[in-house]
Order: structure tokens, then C-alpha cells, then sequence
């Protein structure tokens, strides 16, 4: 049941791309690249723990991340793990990680598990998407942040998803992710509940490398 539901969540955000893009195109720079289909990533926001070690939440969320193909895995760095897929057809490559550490205010409240995704769809042109899958619904119209190398990025949420709320800083976001030691996003579920997500950020160059490298292909 529990797979199951991350499955129908990441499919969910995979699919969310699309609510990324219009996410981006209210803020401001549309960025044809973040136009269209739903990020492979926040694999639903799921998020709720565990070191990226456990083979089967993100196996399930490696698979819908990846548009119900069987992903691939090709590499693991660090806590990042480099997946492809090719959901008809259409090659998508992205890294995929769990929380190192989640936190609740108030603690201990009950959530499903956390996903980032780093995405590449070469078909849609868009390169680097960075999303995450936070575990529960966040309260709408809230905006939660991400947190890395001292810069502080607002989030455009749906669901229990996030993306990037200005696109023309998403390519600053990745490199101050290349170079960091981990990432922290805050939310508020609809409940009112306040989440602290810290991702480790070990292996995530390594791995962006190596898929850029097989997305080429």
C-alpha cells in the first residue's frame, strides 16, 4: 500500500511539470524550457526520513519519477541515486535523494516519505529541474523555501509538490547545490504543520555529471 501510494504520488509530480512551468510563467520569466510536462521529481513530496538507503521507497519512487517506465539505475553517488527511463520513448534522466533528517513542528506529526529530484527531459528541453515530493499536502497558496550555501530560494507549491518559483534562478539553485553540504526546505502542510527537510548534498555533482553525460546519448 505504502509503495503504492509513493508510486501514485511521484507519477502524480512527474506528471507536475507542467504545474511547475505555470508556476514559473505567474512569477515572471517563462522559460520555454519549464513549460511543460510534470517534473520526475519531488517523487511526491514525500519525505519523511530515512538516509537514501532504503531500496524499496525509492525503488517505487525511482519508477514513477520516471513517467511509469522501469527506470534505470546508472550510478550511485553519495546519497544520490542517477536514474533513466524512457516513458514512450522519450529519454528522461534525473538524481533522486532522500532527507538526510526531517522534523516536525509540532514533532513527530505522521507524513509519507520526502523525494528531491534533479530532472533532464531532453524531448522538452528542460535541463536541471529541480523538484521535490514533500510527503503531504501542502497548505494552498503557501510558498515554502530551499535553503543552500547561504541563499534562500522561495518554492512555487502544489499539492505536494515544489518547484522553483523563478525560473532564471534555477541554474544558480543547482550550482549552489553542486557545491554545498546539504539543502534544508521548509513547508506547512494544510494541517498547519511545519516541516524541516535537511538533504545531504554528497554525491549530487558526481551524479548531475554522469547523467549529463548519458542524457546526451
Amino acid at each position: 500500500m505504502f509503495v503504492r501510494r509513493i508510486l501514485t504520488a511521484l507519477v502524480a509530480s512527474c506528471v507536475m511539470c507542467g504545474a511547475a512551468s505555470l508556476a514559473q510563467a505567474q512569477t515572471a520569466a517563462p522559460k520555454a524550457a519549464k513549460d511543460t510536462a510534470k517534473p520526475a521529481a519531488p517523487a511526491k513530496p514525500a519525505a519523511a526520513a530515512k538516509p537514501a538507503a532504503k531500496p524499496e521507497p525509492a525503488g517505487a519512487a525511482a519508477s514513477a519519477a520516471a513517467g511509469g517506465a522501469e527506470p534505470t539505475l546508472i550510478g550511485q553517488f553519495g546519497t544520490w541515486g542517477a536514474y533513466t527511463a524512457t516513458p514512450n520513448g522519450k529519454k528522461v534522466c534525473f538524481a533522486l535523494a532522500k532527507p538526510s533528517s526531517s522534523k516536525t513542528n509540532p514533532p513527530n506529526r505522521p507524513r509519507d516519505p520526502a523525494y528531491a529530484f534533479i530532472s533532464t527531459r531532453p524531448a522538452e528541453k528542460v535541463t536541471n529541474e529541480v523538484s521535490v515530493m514533500i510527503g503531504y499536502a501542502l497548505k494552498p497558496g503557501s510558498e515554502s523555501t530551499l535553503e543552500v550555501g547561504g541563499a534562500s530560494f522561495a518554492m512555487y507549491t502544489q499539492g505536494d509538490g515544489l518547484w522553483i518559483k523563478n525560473a532564471a534562478e534555477e541554474e544558480r539553485l543547482v550550482e549552489a547545490m553542486r557545491k554545498s553540504a546539504d539543502a534544508v526546505i521548509k513547508g506547512v502542510s494544510a494541517k498547519g504543520t511545519e516541516t524541516t527537510d535537511t538533504f545531504s548534498l554528497k554525491g549530487l555533482a558526481q551524479a548531475l555529471d554522469r547523467l549529463a553525460q548519458d542524457c546526451r546519448r
